[in-house]
């Protein structure tokens, strides 16, 4: 694991115990620090048994303590956790943050730490093939899933490549990214910030980090995005400044199967320019976009039975990441799209979608926004009222021929029916599997 010694003596709280928290847990814990820790299931308690003190920081005096140390889950718009560390001068702080103060003791390295709304996942799992096909030592965390104080450290000259979700972006301060880059900014999460313009400007702390010498990347897809680019290059070195939409990339995008549709044109093009920023030439990045194979729940090509294509697009929680999905198969006499949408609804429209339903055959609405889904759709497309997954993937399979193309691309997170997206893209690739394996005949031995 990650640690510093810079934690010996020093006393903390841990609030939530999922993987980020209890990965600090274990940082600061063998760094030398004293940890008070506490999740409101019984579980993880346990798992902590006595190795530090249990309580809830909210109904504790913080009087000495260091940070009190949060998941990226909880809300601090509405948790008390944040007015009551603010009355004892205790910071807020997340396990990025807390990577960032142990950086010091780590072998020379460099960071680079990607956010966006959507496609940061799919860029950061792109940038660390690319760094891995050059042979460089590199590890990669944070929001795609994998908790950067949990790895073992980099030897000398190795880069850690990080996913930046705002929530985490809130709860650092001092992460200097060599490499910071920003894909796009489009309307999400906005329970937890005053308006759009409190969430565009969580994600611009990327960049108020940085030193004037340090790179920044920003994509060309969103008039917020620009402005921020716009604001940076007035800030530092022009020459350390890369604005980046992909258009010179585009003849290149037919030799990369995982990468298809205009998202992950601009996704790459990112991907690229930072791989440029910390050295890399086109001779190491452009076999390595050939290469990569994606990653799962994002466009994922789960089956390919009888000529149907199958697709699990299930991170797709809100309409703009849904959009790139459908774009990805534009209208041909050979190809129809059958799009299964629906979940828990982030808004009371389709938004970035409605420009790319004309690509599709027929659409199967299920969850809590199936109605209202329905009802938006049904003036332009064939609509099949599903209400559950499983229903429209057997919907769709009886009409689908060879060619077309069986879509979940939810644009809504998946809460109504599901844990997580991730639960939800299982659930699709188990529900295709069964339903296109044939039974075995009748008296069949096994």
């Amino acid at each position: 694991m990650i640690t510093t010694p810079a934690f010996a003596g020093q006393r903390f709280a841990v609030l939530g115990l999922a993987r980020s928290g209890m990965s600090a847990v274990n940082s600061l814990l063998a760094g030398g620090a004293t940890v008070t820790a506490w999740d409101s299931r019984e579980e993880p308690r346990r798992a902590i048994g006595n190795r530090c003190e249990l309580a809830d920081p909210v109904g504790i005096d913080l009087t000495g303590y260091a940070g009190v140390v949060v998941s990226p889950g909880v809300p601090l718009n509405q948790h008390p956790i944040a007015g009551h560390a603010a009355s004892f001068g205790v910071p807020v702080i997340g396990d990025i943050e807390l990577f960032a103060q142990a950086r010091p003791n780590l072998p020379a390295h460099r960071v680079v730490g990607i956010t966006g709304t959507n496609g940061k996942s799919t860029t950061t799992a792109l940038l660390h093939h690319i760094v891995q096909s050059a042979a460089l030592p590199t590890r990669m965390g944070g929001n795609i899933g994998l908790p950067v104080l949990g790895q073992n450290p980099l030897d000398a000259g190795g880069v850690y490549i990080l996913e930046l979700s705002s929530y985490q972006l809130d709860l650092t301060h001092t992460l200097q990214c060599d490499v910071a880059a920003l894909l796009n900014i489009t309307p999400d999460h906005l329970d937890r910030y005053d308006g759009f313009t409190g969430y565009a400007a969580s994600k611009a702390r990327l960049f108020a980090m940085q030193r004037a010498d340090q790179f920044a990347v920003f994509g060309t897809s969103d008039a917020m995005t620009q402005g921020i680019a716009a604001r940076e290059s007035q800030l530092r070195d022009p020459a350390k400044v890369r604005i980046v939409g992909g258009h010179d990339l585009a003849e290149l995008q037919a030799d990369w199967p995982s990468l298809q549709g205009p998202h992950n044109l601009q996704n790459a093009a990112v991907a690229v320019a930072i791989a440029e920023a910390l050295g890399l030439t086109a001779g190491q990045w452009r076999p390595a976009l050939a290469s990569f194979r994606g990653l799962p729940h994002r466009m994922e090509r789960v089956a390919d039975v009888n000529g149907v294509m199958f697709i699990n697009d299930s991170k797709a929680t809100n309409p703009a990441s849904a959009a790139p999905a459908l774009a990805a198969f534009p209208p041909n006499p050979r190809r129809r799209i059958h799009w299964i949408v629906g979940g828990l609804p982030k808004g009371d429209t389709l938004g970035e979608c409605m420009p790319f339903v004309r690509n599709v055959a027929s659409a199967y609405t299920i969850g809590e926004a199936g109605p209202l889904f329905a009802d938006l759709l049904e003036d332009q497309v064939p609509v099949v009222r599903s209400e559950m997954m499983c229903e429209a993937i057997r919907q769709a399979m009886e009409v689908a021929v060879p060619g077309d193309v069986v879509l979940l691309s939810p644009a809504c997170a998946s809460f109504d029916q599901f844990r997580d997206y991730e639960a939800r893209g299982d659930a699709f690739r188990q529900i295709v599997e069964a339903l296109t394996t044939p039974e075995p005949a009748l008296g069949a031995k096994h």
